[in-house]
Formats: structure tokens, sequence, C-alpha cells
């Protein structure tokens, strides 16, 4: 597939046919994968439901600010029964600095009150089990699964994620699930799990959403997004 030098966004992206798409993504993955060999999820947990709290808590927050507060949270509340018998606004002072905290203590409490009253007080380790819990959508779950039971079931579709992908040319879609849909037609599946974090490192360290840096990006050569002609030469 001979891409050419300059265009303007997707104007040859309309002309990609299914294998050369799949090929280009094939590419993508290679370089990202050699540009952020140490890419992985950046919360720290060391229990399933250390895992499903930190997802929930990183929801319009950051990484660094969930990990801050977790050590503390995590001795204070080290199961489903802990944070069901907090005090009223307790919980949500712990959690304050993450942001959306009246939101996000009542799914926490709701989920482990699922976790206690279904699951007998442990995280469920399947997606059907996960989605069954109040505040857990498909990218918790991903993330979930993936890191805490080793197991593969989808793409984690994150905001990194999903502006990469249209940007990338790999969806057109705005709903979460489409996006990870699309992403899933177009990788195989041993990839998926390293996939959601190279696009997230990508998404944070050069393709940000105000301003991408794409004379720094490794594969702006073959982004229908590029701001630039060619990669610059490292």
């Amino acid at each position: 597939m001979v891409l050419p030098k300059v265009e303007p966004r997707a104007a040859w992206l309309d002309l990609e046919t299914p294998e050369e798409k799949r090929k280009r993504a094939a590419l993508i993955y290679r370089r990202l994968d050699k540009a952020y060999p140490d890419a992985k999820c950046a919360l720290n947990f060391t229990t399933p439901l250390e895992m499903v709290i930190s997802t929930v808590l990183s929801a319009q927050s950051t990484d660094a600010m969930v990990n801050k507060i977790t050590p503390a949270l995590f001795a204070k509340y080290p199961t489903p029964e802990a944070y069901l018998a907090s005090a009223p606004g307790e919980l949500e002072r712990d959690i304050h600095s993450t942001g959306f905290f009246n939101q996000k203590a009542r799914s926490i409490r709701g989920l482990c009150r699922v976790i206690v009253e279904e699951f007998g007080g442990q995280v469920p380790d399947t997606m059907e089990g996960l989605l069954e819990l109040p505040g857990v959508a498909r990218k918790t779950a991903n993330i979930v699964l993936g890191n805490s039971f080793g197991k593969v079931e989808g793409i984690a579709v994150d905001t990194h994620v999903h502006r990469l992908a249209r940007r990338l040319g790999f969806s057109d879609e705005h709903d979460p699930n489409k996006v990870e849909r699309d992403l899933m037609v177009l990788f195989p599946k041993k990839t998926w799990f390293r996939l959601t974090y190279l696009l997230i490192e990508h998404g944070r360290a050069i393709c940000q959403a105000k301003v991408p840096g794409c004379e720094d990006c490794v594969v702006n050569d073959i982004c229908p997004a590029s701001r630039v002609p060619t990669r610059r030469k490292r």
C-alpha cells in the first residue's frame, strides 16, 4: 500500500480497503509496541476489589491522583462490607480529591452491595457478572478482567483509546462500545490487552486531545489525522 506524502484528513482513508486497513493497523501496533515497551495499567492495586474501586475513581480524574489516595483508602476499607459500613459522607470525604465524589461514592456502595449480596463478597470474574455491578461498564470490566484475572474479552475504550481510534481511522463511531467492536474486528485477540495500554500511553504522551504532537509521532506518516507531512527523523 502506497500512501501519499501529504493529504488532508481521510483523503486516502476512503480508498483504503479492509485488508489495507488491517495491514496499517498491524504496522501501527508494531511501532507503538516498540515505542512504549513498558505500557501497562498505571493504577496501583493488589486485589480485584481494589482494581474495581480504582477504576471507578479514575473516571474524570487521573491515575496519579487515584494512586495518591488509594493506599489509605484500601487500608481503611479492605472489604466490600467495610465500604457499606461507612458513615454517611465519610466515603465521600475520603475520595473527594478524585472529583465527582458523590456519584462515585454511590457507585462504590452500590457495587459493593451487589458483590456482597449476589457474589458472596467476591468480585465476579466474568464480563456478565461485572456488568451487573453499578457504575461498571465494559471499559471497567475489561480492565478488571485483564489485570485481575488474566482474562481478555475485549478492549477497554477510555477517552484516549476512543480519541486515537477515530484519529487513526480505525473507527468512525462515537459510542465506546461500537468503537470497541471496530477495534476487535481490526486487531487479533492476542493484541487486545496490550493495545489498550499502547493507545493510552500514546494518547498521554503524544496524541493529546487539544494539541497532538504530530511532529514527534511514530505513526504520523500512516495516520489520516496527521498535521505534518512526514515523521521527524530520529
